[in-house]
């Protein structure tokens, strides 16, 4: 039999890399009981609420202000990946519950540094390397964050058993990027969360002011993010027609100030709605209620948001980029991220055709049923199997 270790190391407001948590613990919790033992560890308390559906041996990581005082210094003190390896398990109470544990594969959803820092057997998902493909933006390459990224990615690849990547796309830039054999990358693709399917509404119905009808973008601030576009688009949208409404929800991030200050420029401060932070629970209730979604994300390589869309029966328009077209396939109206009439285009395609509507719900929903949770289950199975080598 054996012993399968999952380290949920995202915060519950990490967005998209959260998510990926929440699939990967339902995913370890099918596991044959007759072939697998799962401990579930983590850092923080708040994942003690999410592991209750599930009876799993579970580890609260000893993770206090003085440990996490305690790993910031070796971390500065740049010591090599061989000595946290070969002595951390000594010195870091995190590495030494972990590699007590005798696990036969530990999984790391989170791109976590515990993934080589810790001597063990690592499956580890690599969400993008858009720090290469993209670099013009700051959040991968400004102040050191290029260096850092390129550094801790490639201690990923160097120590891994195994990298999981979202798509055909991701598998071949990690492959290109840092050399990993084509055997050793395996496509996971992205599923909408199980809790989209909550209901939630008459709760959110009662805390949110949304227009009755909406364009809706789901996204933190960053720039790459392309909230810019969007709100350019809407501009033009509006002269054709006057109703437009946008709602935007997410965290403040480098690209927060520059789309409300774009929106001002443009006088669209009855039509763009900045809602801030949306608790993951109440997003379906947005979903619900939003005429359609659309992400004119410049990153990829696919992404999550068009995938609850989906599932929630809310048309989709998106960025025609690296692995997004054949992660949606027709179920979502594409475009050029960086071209404002295209995006505007599918944004009034979206808003006064009505059967292309109920066509794209239908899609979409088409599009769920051939990949969820249960196929994503199955599919980490087979990864675990040759990983493994059972």
């Amino acid at each position: 039999m054996k012993r399968i270790g999952l380290f949920l190391g995202a915060e519950p407001c990490s967005g998209g890399t959260f998510q990926y948590n929440l699939s990967m613990l339902d995913a370890v919790a099918s596991l044959p009981e007759n072939r697998f033992r799962v401990v579930v560890g983590y850092l923080n308390p708040l994942w003690r609420d999410y592991l209750k559906p599930y009876s799993l041996e579970e580890i609260k990581l000893p993770y206090s202000l003085p440990v996490r005082t305690w790993g910031k210094i070796l971390r500065a003190c740049s010591l090599p990946v061989n000595w946290w390896r070969n002595t951390s398990k000594h010195l870091h109470p995190v590495v030494g519950t972990m590699a007590a544990q005798n696990c036969d594969l530990w999984i790391f959803p989170s791109q976590d540094d515990w993934s080589y820092r810790a001597n063990v057997p690592a499956l580890a998902a690599i969400h993008d390397l858009m720090h290469r493909y993209e670099r013009r933006f700051p959040e991968v390459s400004a102040k050191g964050e290029f260096a850092r990224r390129e550094k801790h990615y490639s201690h990923m690849c160097k120590w891994s058993r195994g990298i999981l990547v979202d798509s055909p796309v991701g598998l071949r830039q990690v492959h290109e990027s840092y050399g990993v054999p084509r055997e050793q990358i395996f496509v996971l693709p992205y599923v909408p969360p199980c809790y989209l399917y909550e209901e939630t509404g008459h709760r959110a119905e009662l805390h949110y002011k949304l227009p009755p009808k909406f364009i809706f973008y789901p996204a933190q601030f960053w720039e790459h993010k392309n909230h810019a576009n969007l709100i350019r688009a809407i501009d033009l949208v509006k002269n054709l027609l006057s109703d437009i409404q946008l709602v935007l929800v997410g965290a403040p991030n480098n690209g927060y100030e520059k789309a409300r200050q774009l929106v001002n420029e443009l006088n669209l401060q009855h039509n763009v709605h900045f809602m801030g932070y949306v608790p993951d629970q109440d997003m379906p209730y947005f979903y619900h209620r939003a005429r359609a979604m659309v992400m004119p994300t410049f990153f990829g390589p696919t992404n999550i948001p068009q995938l609850e869309a989906f599932a929630l029966g809310c048309p989709t328009a998106t960025s025609n980029i690296y692995g997004i077209p054949e992660q949606v396939g027709d179920a979502a109206l594409l475009f050029d991220p960086h071209s404002v009439e295209e995006i505007a285009r599918c944004i009034q395609l979206l808003w006064t055709d009505d059967d292309l509507f109920q066509n794209l719900v239908q899609k979409g929903i088409l599009q769920t049923k051939k990949w969820g949770q249960k196929q994503f289950n199955r599919r980490l199975l087979e990864i675990i199997e040759q990983v493994t080598g059972l």
